[in-house]
């Protein structure tokens, strides 16, 4: 399962690649905006720091006005996957970029039909949000479990990314499920080094040598 950080905030991406567990980066709109850049001097940013999958998410609300932005993202660098959203003009706009061989995230999904019609328009990505169907009283796991499943039936290359992740439980059960990614904010990875037996451990490793060698 490949780790990517869902930010667009440099300190967090520096961090994140000094563990060398970081494959790739995804952001929004939201993500940029909180840091005052505009999109393509940030993901030119980014891009120097990871190197990896680097999805950036278009702003046009039409096929055609996705399409075009599309094109002038990819000019950023070489590693940049076009973000659209999960509605009929982005499933269009999809297709027609996959067609061009440029490789789309599609995001938003939050059911198995929709991440049905994101194969069927090549997305390189697919990008399901787990979270937030949780805090609609929803399963968002089992979104994940169904995907994978259909993908699997039909031999589908679309990968999918697991989304909206708010710690380590749902990394775990999108390993579980069978993701091929899942992305998270700098927090959430964080999180996963942690368990009290492994500070209780090492404390007493280091208590038992200072006892031992005095220092």
């Amino acid at each position: 399962m490949k780790f990517f950080l869902d930010t667009a905030n440099l300190d967090e991406l520096r961090r994140g690649a000094e563990w060398g567990i970081v494959d790739g980066v995804t952001t929004n709109p939201s993500l940029i905006a909180k840091e005052g850049r505009p999109i393509k001097e940030q993901v030119a940013k980014i891009c120097e720091i990871i190197d990896g999958p680097v999805s950036a998410e278009v702003v046009a609300v039409d096929a055609k006005g996705m399409i075009a932005e599309g094109k002038e993202l990819i000019k950023i660098h070489e590693n940049i996957v076009v973000k659209v959203p999960l509605t009929r003009d982005g499933i269009e706009a999809c297709s027609a970029l996959s067609k061009e061989g440029i490789r789309v995230n599609v995001t938003l999904c939050f059911s198995p039909a929709q991440a049905i019609l994101a194969a069927k328009a090549g997305a390189y990505f697919v990008s399901p949000f787990v979270g937030r169907l949780d805090d609609i009283g929803q399963t968002g796991m089992d979104l994940i479990r169904q995907i994978v499943a259909i993908y699997e039936n039909y031999q589908f290359d679309t990968q999918v990314l697991a989304a909206s992740l708010r710690g380590p439980m749902h990394v775990v059960e999108s390993a579980l499920a069978g993701a091929h990614i899942g992305t998270m904010p700098y927090k959430a990875m964080d999180a996963l080094f942690n368990h009290p037996l492994t500070d209780k451990g090492l404390e007493q490793f280091l208590a038992d040598h200072k006892k031992a060698f005095g220092a």
